[in-house]
């Protein structure tokens, strides 16, 4: 069943769509999407905690129906934290939990830090997205981490944009990646999806978050050690509540993420699924919906 969406315009001059469900009056969950999604990755969850919050899922910028800027320096993380904040202020939300997945994850984390300074966010649950001081590291040191983000360096090559105005992101995922990542879907989200991806400057406006990442992911052959001058990102240790849900068998985010985290988050839970894939809020989304239920039970 298809979600209600809102447009709603932000101070930015940027436009999302928006699903908004759940009593005004009830404590907010933002939900971020991730790479190559939309807000329809959350639809488990918006159906299972709309009862008892208001969960809002925006198509984020670059997907969609959502505003879609062409240029790279359109998609630092600034800009994608920003977007947040000011999706909040334009539906009148103070304060929320934020929730994220993939890149809406490295967004999420983002947006914790920067709520702990603003204090309008509450708690942070991030699902199989990496943190911002630990992955950067294991680009340089994990090859594991360094062999499965090689297709960053794909995404990133502009000579690949020919075929992807022509033929949709599809194409392009399927020269990188050659059937690699199958998973099970259901068939009129997989032809959502399939849609979504044939529009052009969607496209490359997906693309465009790996283009303007600060992360550097070397060729294999590189050395596996930190640059002489390798500096971590300045980021204190963050205090809210917050929830980690790992899948344990994500061909693109290893478990090696999980190694640190406790050393960077005061209050951290982490939850492992094992046997599942990248995609845990829908691959197995009871376990999530449980993990996800239990946290929100105890934590305020």
């Amino acid at each position: 069943m298809a979600l209600a969406q809102q447009r709603v315009a932000l101070a930015n001059g940027i436009e999302l769509d928006v699903v908004d469900e759940g009593p005004r009056d009830a404590p907010v969950l933002i939900f971020l999407h991730g790479f190559p999604e939309s807000h329809r990755t959350w639809r488990n969850q918006i159906a299972r905690f709309s009862d008892r919050y208001r969960c809002i899922a925006p198509d984020q910028r670059g997907y969609r129906g959502s505003s879609k800027p062409q240029e790279v320096e359109a998609y630092t993380p600034d800009k994608l934290v920003g977007d947040v904040f000011l999706m909040a202020d334009a539906l009148g939300v103070e304060t929320f939990t934020i929730v994220g997945h993939d890149w809406g994850g490295a967004i999420a984390w983002g947006v914790a830090y920067a709520g702990m300074a603003n204090g309008r966010v509450t708690r942070a649950i991030i699902a199989n997205a990496p943190h911002p001081v630990i992955f950067p590291r294991l680009l340089y040191t994990n090859r594991q981490q360094r062999e499965a983000s090689q297709y960053f360096r794909e995404f990133r090559d502009t000579a690949n944009d020919t075929l992807v105005r022509k033929h949709g992101l599809g194409a392009l995922l399927m020269k990188v990646f050659t059937g690699d990542l199958t998973v099970t879907m259901e068939p009129e989200e997989q032809a959502a999806l399939l849609e979504d991806w044939s529009d052009p400057d969607a496209a490359i406006g997906m693309l465009n978050y790996y283009r303007a990442s600060p992360m550097e992911v070397l060729d294999l052959d590189a050395p596996y050690d930190l640059p002489a001058d390798y500096q971590d990102f300045p980021l204190p240790k963050l205090g809210m509540e917050t929830l980690v849900i790992w899948a344990m068998d994500d061909a693109a985010l290893p478990p090696a993420n999980l190694n640190g985290l406790d050393e960077k988050i005061e209050h951290l839970e982490i939850v492992q699924v094992p046997g599942c894939g990248h995609f845990v809020q829908w691959e197995a989304p009871e376990q999530f919906n449980s993990a996800m239920e239990d946290f929100l039970s105890r934590t305020g």
